[in-house]
């Protein structure tokens, strides 16, 4: 007989590489087997203890078809189930958390991975829009993001330069992550003035980065027997929005919305505000202010206040996905770094969250930020 009551499952562990603009000297396999045997070190879990394998990438971004089939070795997936999801790796974490509360597994491993620096990354956000009425127009990941900000700043009544605060407090956080690499970001006008897509400009944008992340999820029995402090999956909810971008709300994101209400429910918190860590993805600031709307944390169109008179220290403590954005993996790159400060294995007492208990995670994917993922968490006592 089984039961219909979803069984716990608990992050025991987790890794990533340094997310760096390029890794020139190492191929896909070395960022995952780096991150793979970093997430099992220390759990006395070995590959062939994992039952399964759920990774996410890109066949476009890897230039080559079922490319994921080239780094099975590297992700310990040979002779055992694996599946792969072409989606941030946010959602192959939420796939793995399923199966094993079904109770059809009971250690599982999530891997998700890029190397952008070996691509055409606008050719590959602009693959992902039909062929026969928007991408003719020559419609982009800057055009779009750059025409949600001018509907937003103009309905928030701000300015370009209002957005400062959002990318300089997200560059100074990620100066301080030892696994994201600023130092190849000039600090000159080009960089925070130059136009890429008015208002926007380059220090707008996210920073495309390769890296790879892994990590190590299994259900309650296990996670009490090799976890110090495990980190419990409280909640998860995901949602899409309309493919045209012409059919989308102009200055808000709805799917958002709904996806943090799917998670907030299952956790049984009343609002994003109770989290003491909320660590979410962003393709752009005016993204970045737009999500943390959507999910409760400020009022529509004020967002910029989380960012001003010092900010929250629980928002976006890593730096976020400005500095960092793993295509493919920055939704679980912000798993891993919530998990890491939750278990205690990160964090300085200095930011104030020495004592963190909770946190949300959020991650998007699709063109101009069309699906999203949402997933809470809490440490065990």
């Amino acid at each position: 007989m089984t039961s219909s009551t979803p069984g716990r499952v608990a992050v025991v562990n987790s890794a990533q590489t340094l997310l760096t603009s390029s890794w020139s000297d190492r191929q896909h396999i070395d960022l995952i087997s780096e991150a793979v045997s970093r997430a099992l070190k220390g759990t006395g879990i070995r590959l062939e203890d994992v039952d399964f394998v759920i990774d996410s990438g890109s066949d476009f971004l890897d230039g080559r078809s079922i490319s994921n089939c080239g780094f099975l070795g590297a992700m310990g997936a040979h002779h055992k189930e694996e599946s792969r999801v072409e989606e941030d790796g946010l959602w192959s974490l939420t796939y793995a958390a399923n199966k094993i509360a079904c109770g059809s597994a009971a250690v599982g491993l999530v891997v998700a991975y890029s190397k952008p620096s070996e691509s055409d990354v606008s050719a590959f956000w602009t693959g992902l829009l039909e062929p026969f009425i928007q991408r003719p127009t020559g419609l982009d990941q800057f055009s779009a993001a750059g025409l949600y900000a001018q509907r937003y700043l103009a309905k928030a009544g701000l300015k370009a330069d209002d957005l400062h605060d959002v990318s300089r407090r997200a560059w100074e956080r990620a100066a301080r992550n030892p696994f994201v690499d600023v130092d190849e970001v000039p600090d000159d006008r080009s960089f925070w003035f130059e136009d890429v897509a008015t208002p926007l400009r380059r220090s707008d944008m996210a920073r495309p980065v390769d890296g790879a992340v892994a990590v190590l999820v299994a259900n309650a029995e296990v996670a009490d027997q090799i976890a110090k402090r495990p980190v419990w999956i409280t909640g998860q909810g995901s949602a899409i929005d309309q493919h045209f971008l012409a059919a989308r709300e102009p200055d808000s994101l709805p799917a958002c919305e709904a996806a943090g209400r799917t998670a907030l429910r299952a956790t049984g918190a009343a609002s994003a505000k109770e989290f003491d860590i909320v660590e979410v993805s962003g393709t752009s600031t005016v993204g970045e202010l737009m999500v943390l709307e959507a999910l409760g944390l400020a009022e529509p169109h004020r967002g910029i206040d989380l960012y001003r008179d010092g900010g929250s220290s629980g928002i976006n403590p890593s730096g976020g996905a400005l500095p960092a954005d793993v295509i493919m993996a920055t939704g679980l790159a912000r798993l891993h770094e919530a998990a890491s400060r939750l278990s205690g294995r990160t964090g300085s007492p200095q930011d104030g969250l020495d004592n963190a208990r909770t946190a949300l995670v959020h991650g998007t994917g699709g063109f101009a930020m069309q699906n999203h993922c949402v997933v809470t968490m809490a440490a065990a006592s």
